[in-house]
């Protein structure tokens, strides 16, 4: 476990979680949503400077990368050899959306790019809540062709993500 991918819907909890990997075992971290979003919540429009950045970023030899981004979803598994996927229900995400909202309201997270300040996002919950139906299949797709060839966790619940640190932090494969 040393370039490890964590993905799942917005409010899984992939921060959060890259963070506690992060300090089990040392390896870089990287939030992607610092990568892409430049102030006020403006997106990177150059797709090829977001390619070339996260290129970059997975030359490196070991590295824990928190986030979605299904454009370069693929490069960025190719890459790894360790995805974890954070499937939580779609009600806990919403719940954790609305929560995060509130708790940083007008405020910066760690995880994300200076100068974009958290908000009421009518969209993004809508996104979240759909995330099941419209981009998770995708993710599925892309797992799949790569289960033979990457260690692929898959964690639904914050007892299996317990159980997981359990698991693993005795041992040299999270160390």
């Amino acid at each position: 476990m040393k370039k490890v991918l964590v993905i799942g819907s917005s409010g899984a909890g992939k921060s959060t979680f890259a963070r506690r990997l992060h300090k089990a075992t040392g390896l870089e971290l990287v939030h992607l949503d610092k990568l892409y979003w430049k102030p006020n919540w403006v997106e990177t429009t150059d797709k090829n400077e977001w390619r070339k950045t996260l290129a970059e970023v997975l030359k490196g030899d070991k590295w824990i990368i928190d986030g979605n981004y299904g454009s370069t979803m693929e490069m960025r598994i190719e890459a790894s050899d360790t995805v974890i996927l954070l499937d939580m229900p779609r009600t806990v995400c919403v719940y954790r959306i609305l929560k995060r909202m509130a708790f940083y309201r007008k405020g910066e997270r760690l995880d994300m790019a200076e100068g974009c300040d958290e908000k009421f996002d009518w969209e993004f919950i809508k996104w979240t809540w759909n995330y099941p139906k419209q981009s998770k299949p995708k993710v599925e797709e892309l797992l799949k062709r790569f289960e033979n060839e990457k260690t692929i966790i898959r964690l639904k619940s914050k007892k299996e993500i317990e159980n997981f640190f359990a698991k693993y932090s005795n041992t040299s494969v999270i160390k």
